[in-house]
């Protein structure tokens, strides 16, 4: 395998693992068994487990913006691609809560910040929601504001609900919860619609 097909590997299985386990699971050690390599090895490819963390963040960030992408563009309303990027959001936020965690709410070294990470699409599933939010304001849907300030404000209210559902604060079942998200989201978005 080449070195570039090695980093890919690594940063694959190190997304298993933190999939999996959660990112206190991901060590050098424990990817390199996993890949069939030494732990130093791992080191040509990334200078540390930083490094390893933001490649498996930017891996993970990329993965879903394209699979929402295709949703968010296959046609519908906009009121019908909002409601299916939300949709897309809760089936990561409670299907694979570790990685969930790891790209929103975890503190570490390599995370984005608002609002410089998210300019110019660096924060790429916060970017297929921008790209709504500006047809939304485009279109005459939505209310002129600024775009990434207005995108934090509708994906806040649904990323508050997760995080007080997966702590157990919120006694639902997967479905009504779904619907409270929905519910929630779109009295945001209400708000924020041209008179």
């Amino acid at each position: 395998m080449n070195e570039q097909g090695t980093a890919a590997r690594i940063v694959a299985v190190a997304q298993r693992i933190l999939v999996e386990q959660g990112v206190e699971a991901v060590s050098m050690r424990r990817v390199g068994d996993a890949v069939g390599i030494t732990a130093m090895a791992i080191y040509r490819h990334f200078p540390n487990r930083e490094a390893l963390l933001r490649a498996v963040a930017d891996r993970s960030a990329r993965e879903l913006a394209e699979a929402w992408t295709r949703r968010s563009s296959s046609g519908g309303t906009l009121e019908e691609r909002i409601s299916g990027a939300l949709d897309d959001f809760l089936d990561v936020a409670l299907g694979s809560p570790h990685l969930y965690r790891f790209l929103i709410s975890d503190a570490w070294a390599g995370a984005r910040r608002f609002p410089e990470d998210f300019r110019d699409g660096q924060g790429p599933p916060f970017s297929v929601v921008t790209t709504l939010v500006e047809e939304g304001m485009r279109t005459g849907l939505l209310r002129e504001d600024d775009v990434l300030e207005t995108t934090l404000a509708v994906t806040s209210c649904a990323q508050g609900l997760v995080q007080q559902y997966l702590s157990g604060r919120i006694g639902m079942d997967e479905a009504d919860f779904r619907a409270l998200c929905h519910r929630s989201t779109w009295r945001v978005i209400n708000g924020l619609l041209v008179d």
